[in-house]
C-alpha cells in the first residue's frame, strides 16, 4: 500500500533542515510513500533538485514575516487536492501553518520537525519567537509527533514548553555515497588555490551568519599561524566571498591576507571537504551540524566547538572546545596537526565508521519510515 506524505517547509533555501528534507526524499521508498513538497515561501534553491527526484514542488509565495491568509488558504487547497495520509512539517512557521491547515484538509496526522537549539534562537526575529511560543502551547494538540534532529534540540524545546511526551529524536543522516574519501581531491583543491601539493588545509563550511562565528574561526586561525605559518584555511558558503566587507576587515585585522581562501557558495562540497586535513566548526549555536558528519564521512578529522550534539557526533574521533574561545580552538588544531599523518588518517577512518554505524542517510530514512507507518496505521 502506498501512503501519501505532504512535506510542508517554511522555505527551500540551503540550510540544515532543508537539506535533510532533500536527503530524506532521496531514500524514502517510492513504492511505499508518494511525496509532494509545499514551500511557504518562494525562496527555493533546492526546488529543482527535489523535482529532479520526481517529487512535485509547490511554491506558495508567502512573504516572510507578513501574515498571509491567502497563502494559508492556498496551502489548505493544495492539501485537499493531494489528500495526504500524513503531513510532515519542517521548521517553525511550517509547523504552525501546516498544523492549522491539516484539520481543514481531512484531518491527516501531523508530524512537526524541530531543527534548532537555544543558541541559534538568539538571532531569530520577534515574529519567529512568537511562533515558537505559540507552537509550544499548540504542541499538546496539533502534532501527533515532534521529530527533533538532535538531543540538544529536544532538551531546548522541552524547556520552552513543548510537549516532551510527543518528542522523538531522529538524527540527521549523512549521504555516505556523496561524502566519501577522495585522495585525488587534495591535489585538485591545492592546485586551484595555487598552493603546494603538501600544504596543510583547515576548512570551514558555513554560510555567513552570526551563530556560525566566523570571527572566532579567524581569531583562532591567526593564533595558529603564529606557530604554524605554513597552514592555510579555506572557507565556503553563502556570502563567504572577498566582497564581504566584514570578512575582509577581519582578515586585514588578523593579518591573514593570503592565508585564508574565500570560495563563496559551492556545489562541490564533497570534494572540498575530502581535500581537507582538518574540518572545523566554530559556531556558538547548532543542533545537529551536518558539516561535521559530512567531514567524518570523508575521513577527515574534526575540531568543533561544543555546541548542540557535536560532542555526541564526534565521539572519540575528534576534539571539542568551548564556544567563543579562539585560543582553545587554535590549540586543538595545533594538537591535531602535530599528530603523525598516519594517526590523523586512523582518526578519519574511525570517523567514517562512526557515521556509517550511527548517522547514515539510510538509517535516518528508515527511522522516518517507521514513524510514518506507526502513525498512519494507528500504532502511535
Amino acid at each position: 500500500m502506498t501512503f501519501r506524505i505532504a512535506h510542508v517547509a517554511t522555505g527551500l533555501g540551503i540550510g540544515g533542515a532543508e537539506t535533510t528534507l532533500l536527503n530524506l526524499l532521496t531514500r524514502l521508498d517510492r513504492q511505499q510513500f508518494e511525496c509532494q513538497v509545499f514551500s511557504l515561501s518562494s525562496e527555493a534553491p533546492l526546488a529543482d533538485r527535489i523535482r529532479a527526484l520526481g517529487v512535485p514542488v509547490h511554491l506558495l509565495d508567502m512573504k516572510p514575516g507578513a501574515p498571509d491568509p491567502r497563502g494559508y488558504l492556498r496551502l489548505v487547497a493544495h492539501l485537499c487536492r493531494f489528500r495526504p495520509a500524513l503531513v510532515q512539517t519542517w521548521m517553525y512557521h511550517a509547523d504552525f501553518l501546516g498544523g492549522l491547515a491539516a484539520p481543514l484538509a481531512g484531518r491527516p496526522p501531523v508530524v512537526w520537525g524541530v531543527h534548532l537549539t537555544v543558541g541559534e534562537m538568539s538571532g531569530l526575529k520577534p515574529a519567529t519567537r512568537l511562533i515558537i511560543r505559540l507552537n509550544a502551547r499548540l504542541s499538546r494538540r496539533l502534532p501527533k509527533a515532534i521529530v527533533c534532529c538532535a538531543e540538544a534540540a529536544r532538551r531546548t524545546h522541552a524547556a520552552l514548553g513543548y510537549d516532551a511526551t510527543r518528542m522523538t529524536v531522529i538524527p540527521n543522516g549523512i549521504d555516505l555515497d556523496r561524502f566519501r574519501p577522495d585522495p585525488a581531491a587534495r591535489a585538485r583543491l591545492r592546485a586551484e588555490l595555487g598552493l603546494p601539493a603538501d600544504a596543510l588545509l583547515i576548512g570551514l563550511a558555513a554560510r555567513f551568519d552570526p551563530h556560525k562565528d566566523h570571527r572566532n574561526f579567524l581569531r583562532a586561525a591567526a593564533l595558529l599561524r603564529r606557530r604554524r605559518p605554513e597552514v592555510h584555511f579555506v572557507l565556503w558558503g553563502r556570502d563567504i566571498t572577498p566582497q564581504n566587507p566584514d570578512l575582509v576587515a577581519w582578515l586585514r585585522e588578523e593579518g591573514l591576507e593570503g592565508a585564508v581562501h574565500l570560495l563563496g557558495l559551492r556545489t562541490d562540497a564533497p570534494a572540498l571537504t575530502a581535500a581537507l586535513d582538518l574540518a572545523a566548526l566554530s559556531s556558538w549555536g547548532e543542533a545537529f551540524p551536518l558539516v561535521l558528519g559530512e567531514a567524518m564521512a570523508c575521513g577527515v578529522p574534526c575540531v568543533s566547538t561544543d555546541v548542540g550534539d557535536a560532542a555526541l557526533i564526534l565521539g572519540e574521533t575528534g576534539r571539542v572546545v568551548p564556544p567563543r574561545r579562539p585560543q582553545a580552538l587554535a590549540d586543538a588544531w595545533g594538537e591535531m596537526l602535530a599528530l603523525p599523518p598516519s594517526a590523523r588518517q586512523a582518526l578519519g577512518r574511525a570517523a567514517r565508521q562512526r557515521v556509517q554505524d550511527r548517522y547514515s542517510l539510510d538509517k535516518m530514512a528508515a527511522a522516518y519510515a517507521r514513524l510514518y507507518e506507526d502513525i498512519i496505521e494507528g500504532r502511535l
